[in-house]
């Protein structure tokens, strides 16, 4: 085991990320253009990267295995993106949103990256309006603003509940730009399936054309990895049925450390699971915790009656409703971190107060909003004696207007009005904060491999603020890997074109053949999916909400079982050098399959609770997370050591210089 070099700068906090802008060298725009960069994933973190290099001057080569970068995950994120600009006047700043960001993932961040994500967050606003990018805006104009969970002040710049997409597309507007300039070369429908590394730096990659089945080559001066994260897991999470671990997982068995693998997060406010058929949970935005109000029944003679269908959750009267998170955190409220109201609804819920069939779902309810906004509106629009019917029109509009098309989404696949009764949300799988280990420059342990957004582990400790994976992948491509790069590029500016007939290239193509030739040649009984739904299924019940040693040591054995059985007895269909999903999706569950067992052992290494990670043996009184610092405070980096049943640990210290590290309390 060995101690890692985060390579953060010296100095102030607020003076280390302008520092070293003042200090790093050069690549000047002549010698740009005879430099390659590969961007592997063109969602945020991707798109925007491979914008801004292009924009620099690189020459830039763009994979999604998407048909278009449109298609990206990140479309898929509902509620804003952070900023701290203090349009409202109500007391953030830099140092809030840092401190924000550092507690609500429980003091388990790199204090250094969080600051300068903070420190960057205002430009990203400038950037994204620029593009046209249509945030929400008050009655005089400005952009708007609202809360997210976790914090006591409006940061969250939002475009209804469509903002990922539309940040997107100010992204892919910027990419298309470049590609129409011949500066990125747009690779769609390939999925990279190995690293190539000469002398001991990243210098290409072989990818898979996924409608021909060709494997090919592909040759740069710096590799950037930008594939998001690795929720499907867990088989049902609110990820892309497409999101996957391949790229990062594949770097990793060449050299660079996983993170932090067991930090996974847990959505509070997600649509229940409605049976076996599922093959993806949807998820209702956290900006819905803003005015909706989360509730059990107080009596479990209530809960029994609504989930057998003998009474509607509207015949329930206030002093016979659970509003749960008021009562357990008043100054918080519904706006507690995504972990903490993840817990406390399954708490509700493994009590007996759960309000669907299987017990297990909660309400979301938007009665009180309404009629409170119905009263404003009234008053603005100097109503005199209004019905109740006129104030409930008035306050719906005014949801509608904030919230329509989460509430028509819903309603669309649960068929329920959430207009007229509350919707019902459960916890699923959301977001993973554990990724690949980066450095201050967001280079992984391989030279010249560098990893952004949500694939690197960086900023978000043991649990992620709203709006914050937006703002993170952002950052990371438009205004920190563009100068981190260009710092390391520096050296390459002699180098000449990376030749793609070298042994490595060859050796790295023959390796990915053989695999997928080994996964067809199986010709066993099951599907990809049977193993997958498998996999699932342990990691929901043992590594998912609440983990503890007995369960983390039999998922490991388990995990083990399946990965056994998929390689003797998995079917793929078809073959290898033409249009093939199946193999595509095995290839990607052998993956899940090795990932499974280190995100179980990251978990029963940790013996402490934290954030998304809950170990039942360290719990407060209360049940809430009990951190141990004086043993844990560092990041858990694994090395591949050629088995992955056996791999190799590496800690970097978290050492809090500017905040005291306490136990976190939204009381």
């Amino acid at each position: 085991m060995s101690v890692l070099d985060s390579k953060i700068p010296a100095g102030s906090l607020d003076r280390k990320w302008s520092d070293y802008k003042n200090k790093i060298r050069l690549v000047n725009p002549a010698n740009k253009r005879s430099i390659d960069v590969i961007v592997v994933g063109t969602g945020l973190a991707g798109g925007s990267a491979s914008a801004a290099l292009a924009e620099l001057g690189y020459s830039v080569k763009a994979f999604c295995f998407q048909d278009s970068p449109r298609r990206a995950h990140s479309i898929a994120a509902q509620g804003g993106i952070n900023a701290a600009k203090n349009y409202q006047g109500d007391g953030d700043s830099t140092f809030r949103l840092f401190y924000d960001t550092i507690k609500g993932g429980d003091y388990r961040s790199r204090e250094a990256n969080v600051y300068r994500l903070a420190e960057v967050s205002a430009n990203i606003i400038d950037q994204c309006v620029a593009q046209g990018v249509p945030f929400a805006r008050d009655y005089g104009g400005l952009l708007d603003n609202r809360s997210f969970g976790g914090v006591q002040v409006s940061r969250t710049f939002y475009a209804k509940g469509q903002t990922g997409q539309q940040l997107l597309l100010g992204a892919y507007s910027a990419m298309s730009r470049q590609i129409g300039k011949g500066k990125i070369k747009m690779h769609t429908r390939h999925e990279m399936l190995d690293l190539v590394i000469v002398d001991g730096k990243a210098r290409g990659i072989i990818a898979r054309n996924l409608v021909t089945g060709e494997i090919e080559r592909h040759s740069a001066h710096a590799v950037v990895i930008a594939s998001g994260g690795y929720g499907n897991v867990f088989f049902l999470s609110t990820n892309a049925m497409g999101s996957n671990v391949t790229a990062a997982w594949r770097i990793h068995k060449k050299g660079a450390h996983f993170a932090n693998p067991c930090f996974t997060q847990i959505h509070p406010t997600c649509i229940p699971v409605s049976g076996d058929h599922q093959s993806k949970l949807t998820l209702m935005s956290e900006s819905l915790r803003n005015d909706g109000r989360i509730w059990v029944p107080k009596h479990m003679e209530d809960a029994e009656k609504i989930r057998t269908g003998k009474m509607k959750p509207t015949d329930l009267t206030e002093e016979n409703r659970d509003y749960y998170l008021e009562r357990r955190y008043p100054s918080f409220g519904n706006l507690v971190p995504r972990d903490v109201a993840s817990r406390a609804a399954k708490e509700r819920c493994d009590a007996g107060f759960g309000v669907n069939a299987t017990g297990e779902a909660v309400y979301l309810d938007f009665a009180s909003a309404i009629m409170r906004y119905g009263k404003e509106q009234a008053n603005i629009q100097h109503l005199e004696n209004p019905t109740e019917s006129d104030i409930y029109k008035l306050g719906r509009d005014v949801v509608e207007a904030k919230y329509g098309n989460l509430f028509q989404m819903y309603y669309k696949i649960t068929d329920d009005n959430p207009y007229e009764t509350p919707m019902k949300i459960y916890p699923a799988v959301h977001y993973t904060m554990g990724g690949i280990w980066v450095d201050y420059n967001l280079m992984s342990a391989i030279q010249g491999c560098y990893v952004t957004g949500e694939a690197n582990f960086s900023d978000h400790g043991a649990n992620r603020l709203g709006a914050s994976a937006l703002m993170q992948g952002l950052a990371d491509g438009y205004f920190v890997l563009p100068y981190t790069i260009g710092d390391y590029l520096a050296d390459d500016i002699r180098t000449g074109t990376i030749s793609i007939d070298s042994p490595e290239f060859i050796e790295a193509e023959n390796q990915v053949r053989s695999q997928l030739e080994k996964l067809l040649n199986i010709q066993g009984t099951k599907s990809v999916d049977y193993f997958h739904k498998r996999l699932g299924k342990v990691m929901w019940d043992k590594v998912g909400m609440a983990r503890n040693t007995q369960g983390l040591n039999e998922a490991i054995a388990e995990i083990q079982e399946i990965r056994n059985e998929f390689y003797q007895n998995v079917r793929v269909t078809g073959k290898m050098n033409e249009f093939n999903p199946e193999l595509e999706k095995a290839s990607r569950v052998a993956d899940f399959l090795e990932l499974g067992e280190l995100m179980a052992i990251d978990a029963l290494n940790r013996a402490e609770s934290c954030g998304g990670h809950f170990r039942e043996e360290s719990q407060t009184e209360e049940g809430e997370a009990l951190r141990d610092d004086d043993n844990y405070a560092y990041v858990a980096a694994w090395e591949y050591s050629g088995d992955v049943t056996k791999p190799n640990l590496h800690k970097e210290d978290l050492v809090y210089e500017n905040i005291k590290l306490v136990q976190r309390s939204y009381k």
